[in-house]
């Protein structure tokens, strides 16, 4: 998901609208030892507050939160805290990133003057994760990334239509949520005007878009600037409307959102349409990899340790993605041996394409696909985890005027309930290209990943806020590719075309983190990277290809935590099961690795080390 604004709360992500805590590596062997914090017996948090200087810890942890809520209100209506509802966060303006400077800066001399001698090892823990956040955060605000506010996904140019049409991150239940998401498209006006004057200021500075990522987003823009105010997404509140609001106030609302779109949404689109192509599109760089902006090598590097949460070097993951290549390929001969099948990798696919079951020519019945394999995972899933998440989840196509950018993804369920998780499925051009449901698609978005993942951690009231909302891209999405190869366990992967899914979504993901690096450090051409994916990964289109190498240039280094992140998690799956022998109990390994949501790898590690180092007593 997504980089980026390097915040503490990162600008929107793919799989979801969430903006969380980016928390940096923590090597933290040292206060493991003895941590009620990971164990099976956590404690409730406010349970481990005490007075003193556990009493002060808290207070910080809490003031921080409350001030980053305070600056990103999107966020805050996201996990159900709604005192912001009226508001949207100009993110991109100098004023909203000194303020956050400031609040970063501030909260870190304040840890500092705890006396770590008075606090536990599970708060000396939690002050020290905070602490290296806060500087890694500040770190990142060097590298202008509020100068390239606009690209086709991850801005909130092309997604803050997702926040309000009626069943998106704001509520719509009372005729104040109906009032406050109108304030929030008056401030996204100014928000448009703000990314215009940021973008004329990197122009002058060098720092400026590939074009293409440009040319990916126009067509996304001028989508949303629909010729009859009904037809705009940002109407649909006013289709969608409770029934109990009197007749009165309807056709107030319904009047105030056709104004709203005519006099705010569709002006502001069309600014920033007319700058994109008349005045920023010309002054596009051709060339592709951050590197080539100033500063841009050390801003890869940032980028890297915050998407993997290690001290891997470019030229590292490079070869590792390499490495992992030969050994996915190698299990793909090995299926295609045993079913005796003489031709290439890529005939296999095809063959096994061409001899499965028909696939889904209309959305309907993709979903009704998908709502199958809910229910064939559902039914075997209390045979590998113990804890089970309360939030539920809706599956649902990718809206028309961004599925030829955006690919399938998950968007987490509100906290408290009121929203459920969304599984959202791209489906372009199914009328004429049928497709099959994807097995390890849905274990990966949904159950037991994404969401099964999120919804349990955002349910753990018992953590710090901070923790209970962290998202680190390589644990998220580590394990969402973990849980892809759990399908056998689940009772899927019983066609070999399925099989072969599984193993091409992998190596996919293993050609990204070459791709990635080839085109961030090893300068490469965009023409080379589509041509290195179509012949790695099996990419069926050169415009698949096309969309997904758009996709790493756009958003530089967040596609490489999934297969670090995965390698991790299967490294530490594979020692407990060497260590523990009969002891390894598959239900309570997953129950402990989630138990406190998502952590660096390294830190990770040394949870389950422990874990592993109790269970053999």
């Amino acid at each position: 998901m997504k980089h980026f604004a390097v915040k503490m709360i990162p600008p929107i992500r793919p799989r979801t609208i969430r903006r969380v805590l980016c928390l940096p590596l923590l090597i933290a062997s040292t206060f493991f030892s003895g941590c009620a914090l990971l164990g099976a017996n956590t404690p409730q948090w406010h349970q481990t507050v005490r007075s003193g200087e556990s009493r002060r810890l808290h207070e910080i942890f809490e003031s921080f939160f409350d001030a980053e809520l305070a600056l990103f209100p999107t966020f805050a209506t996201e996990i159900g805290d709604h005192r912001y509802d009226d508001q949207l966060e100009i993110a991109i303006s100098e004023e909203h990133i000194g303020a956050h400077r400031r609040l970063l800066q501030q909260t870190l001399e304040r840890l500092a003057e705890i006396k770590r001698d008075e606090i536990s090892a599970q708060e000396r823990l939690y002050l020290d994760v905070l602490s290296r956040n806060l500087r890694l955060t500040l770190d990142g605000l060097a590298f202008e990334q509020q100068l390239l506010p606009v690209r086709q996904l991850e801005s909130l140019a092309v997604e803050f239509p997702l926040l309000g049409p009626g069943s998106g991150v704001h509520p719509f239940r009372t005729v104040t949520d109906y009032e406050n998401f109108l304030k929030r498209i008056e401030l996204f006006d100014l928000w448009i005007d703000t990314a215009i004057a940021n973008m004329r200021r990197g122009i002058e500075a060098g720092i400026v878009q590939p074009k293409v990522v440009i040319e990916r987003t126009l067509p996304q823009i001028e989508a949303l600037i629909a010729t009859d105010a009904k037809a705009s997404l940002f109407y649909q509140p006013a289709v969608r409307m409770p029934a109990d609001f009197s007749a009165a106030e309807r056709a107030r609302l319904s009047g105030a959102y056709g104004e709203a779109i005519e006099q705010h949404i569709k002006p502001a689109y069309r600014r920033l349409l007319g700058f994109l192509k008349d005045e920023y599109l010309g002054k596009c760089r051709d060339t592709v990899g951050i590197s080539a902006l100033p500063n841009g090598t050390t801003w890869y590097d940032h980028l890297i340790k915050t998407q993997t949460t290690t001290d891997l070097s470019a030229e590292e993951i490079f070869q590792l993605g390499l490495s992992e290549i030969a050994h996915i390929k190698k299990e793909m001969e090995e299926l295609r041996e045993r079913l005796g099948f003489s031709g290439s990798i890529r005939e296999f696919a095809a063959y096994l394409a061409s001899n499965s079951p028909p696939g889904q020519d209309n959305r309907s019945d993709l979903i009704r696909a998908y709502e199958a394999i809910r229910e064939m995972v559902s039914s075997r899933l209390e045979q590998l985890f113990g804890r089970m998440p309360k939030s539920q989840f809706e599956i649902r196509t990718i809206e028309p005027f961004r599925e030829g950018a955006a690919p399938s993804q998950y968007w987490s369920a509100a906290p408290d309930g009121s929203r459920p998780g969304i599984f959202y499925i791209n489906a372009a051009g199914i009328e004429a290209s049928p497709r099959r449901a994807s097995e390890p698609l849905y274990l990966h978005e949904a159950v037991p990943g994404h969401h099964f993942q999120i919804s349990l951690q955002q349910e753990r009231d018992d953590l710090p806020r901070f923790q209970r909302f962290a998202d680190y891209t390589a644990f998220v999405e580590g394990w969402a590719l973990y849980a892809e190869s759990l399908g056998f366990e689940l009772g899927l992967y019983q066609q070999p075309a399925q099989q072969f899914s599984r193993l091409s979504s992998e190596l996919f993901r293993a050609a990204r983190l070459v791709v990635d690096v080839g085109l961030h450090r090893k300068h490469w051409s965009r023409d080379q990277a589509i041509g290195f994916l179509m012949d790695t990964a099996l990419t069926s289109t050169e415009s698949g290809a096309a969309s997904e190498v758009d996709r790493y240039i756009a958003v530089p280094a967040q596609a490489l935590g999934y297969k670090i992140g995965q390698l991790k998690i299967s490294a530490i799956r594979a020692k407990a099961e060497k260590t523990l022998g009969a002891r390894f109990d598959i239900r309570k390994f997953h129950d402990e690795l989630l138990r406190d949501g998502a952590l660096p790898l390294d830190v990770l590690e040394i949870k389950m080390d422990v874990w592993i180092q109790d269970n053999t007593r």
